[in-house]
C-alpha cells in the first residue's frame, strides 16, 4: 500500500466500505464541537479496519457522501476538520422528548431507559453523554404494566380496521394489590382516539356496557385487549368533538352528563381559567376585583379538586346542584370518623 490509495489498492467493494466506515464514525463521534481531523480519521481507517488511505483520497469520500444527500461540513485549515451535519434532531428536541418519556407515567421505567438510550443515537456520543446525565428515571413513580406497548398496539389495530376490542379493567386495593373492576366484567369497546392527559395514555371510544362515550387508561387495562374483527365500530356520536371532549373531562375522569356550570373567580384567576378551558372560554367582568366565567364540563371529584386548589378564588355560582355537590364533598373531607 505505501500510502498509494489506486483502484488496485481498493477494489470497488473496499472503497464503498471505506464509505461507510468514514460515516460510521463521524455519525457517532463528531459534531459542531467536536470535528475530527484529517490525522484522526486516516488513523481511525488504519487502526480500526487496516486501511492505509491517502489523505488526498478524503476531499473525494465526502464529496460522493454529499452527492448521496449524507451532510458533512468541511473546516478548511491547515488540518481539515470534518462533522456530520446531518442529525434530524438537535439537543433541545431530544432534550423534551427525553424529557417527556422519563417524566410520563404511562411507559414502565426498564422501557422508558431503552426509549431513551435509542434516542440518544441520534447524536454524537459527546451529546449523548450530556443528554444522560440529566436524566432519571429510578424513583418516579411508573406504570407496572409490562404490557402496554401491546395494549397500545392491540388498540391502533383496532382503530385501523374500525372493529371493537374486548378487555378488562383494573383498580387498586386497600393493599395495594391490583384487581379486576366490576367482578372482571368485560368491557366491549368501540375505540376512537388515543388521548396523552396527565402523564398517562388514554384511550376514548365508544363503550356498549355503559352505552356512551367512555374514557380507559392504557396502563389500567387488563392484558392485551381482543380485537373482534368481525364486529363493526360504533361510530363516534353526531356532533361529538374530541377537543371539546377533553377540555371537558377533567383529567379523563367525569359524570356522563355534560353540565355548564358559573364561576365566580378573582381577577388574579384569569390565568387558570386561561390554561384550563382556553381563550375562548365566555368570560364576563362583575367589578374591579371578580369576573364570572361559564364553562362546560362533566362533573367529577377531580373537577372539584380543582376549584379547591384555588384556595377560594375561584367558586361555583351556579347551578345549585353542583354547588351542593361541592359543599357535600367538602364535608365530607372535614368529617372526622370516631
Amino acid at each position: 500500500m505505501g500510502g498509494q490509495d489506486s483502484a488496485l489498492t481498493y477494489p470497488p467493494k473496499l472503497q464503498k466500505r471505506r464509505l461507510l466506515y468514514i460515516y460510521q464514525h463521524l455519525f457517532r463521534y463528531s459534531d459542531a464541537e467536536h470535528p475530527v481531523t484529517t490525522p484522526e480519521l486516516l488513523r481511525y481507517l488504519k487502526e480500526e479496519h487496516g486501511m492505509d488511505v491517502n489523505r488526498t483520497t478524503l476531499p473525494g469520500d465526502f464529496a460522493m457522501m454529499e452527492k448521496a444527500g449524507l451532510h458533512f461540513k468541511v473546516i478548511r485549515s491547515r488540518q481539515n476538520k470534518y462533522y456530520f451535519d446531518g442529525r434530524l434532531f438537535d439537543i433541545p428536541e431530544l432534550k423534551v422528548l427525553i424529557d417527556a418519556i422519563s417524566s410520563s407515567k404511562f411507559i414502565p421505567e426498564k422501557k422508558s431507559k431503552e426509549l431513551i438510550r435509542k434516542l440518544t443515537t441520534l447524536t454524537s456520543e459527546y451529546n449523548a453523554e450530556r443528554l444522560r446525565r440529566h436524566v432519571t428515571v429510578e424513583g418516579r413513580v411508573k406504570s407496572e404494566n409490562e404490557k402496554a406497548y401491546c395494549i397500545l398496539d392491540a388498540i391502533n389495530t383496532a382503530i385501523d380496521k374500525n372493529c371493537k376490542i374486548r378487555f378488562q379493567y383494573t383498580e387498586y386495593g386497600n393493599r395495594r394489590r391490583k384487581r379486576l373492576k366490576n367482578d372482571g366484567e368485560y368491557y366491549i369497546v368501540s375505540p376512537h382516539v388515543l388521548v396523552w392527559d396527565g402523564d398517562y395514555y388514554y384511550m376514548i371510544g365508544y363503550c356498549d356496557n355503559r352505552e356512551h362515550m367512555r374514557n380507559f387508561r392504557l396502563d389500567r387495562i387488563y392484558k392485551t385487549p381482543v380485537v373482534l374483527e368481525d364486529e363493526d365500530a360504533v361510530p363516534e356520536p353526531e356532533g361529538f368533538n374530541l377537543a371539546d371532549y377533553s377540555r371537558k373531562v377533567f383529567r379523563m375522569f367525569g359524570s356522563d352528563e355534560e353540565t355548564e356550570i358559573e364561576l365566580l373567580c378573582e381577577t388574579g384567576m384569569m390565568n387558570g381559567i386561561v390554561d384550563q378551558f382556553g381563550t375562548k372560554v365566555k368570560t364576563e367582568e362583575v367589578d374591579e376585583d371578580h369576573f364570572k366565567a361559564t364553562v362546560t364540563v362533566y362533573p367529577s371529584p377531580t373537577f372539584y379538586r380543582w376549584i379547591f386548589g384555588w384556595n377560594g378564588g375561584i367558586r361555583i355560582l351556579r347551578p345549585k346542584r353542583i354547588k351542593d355537590e361541592y359543599r357535600k364533598m367538602l364535608l365530607r373531607a372535614l368529617k372526622e370518623k370516631e
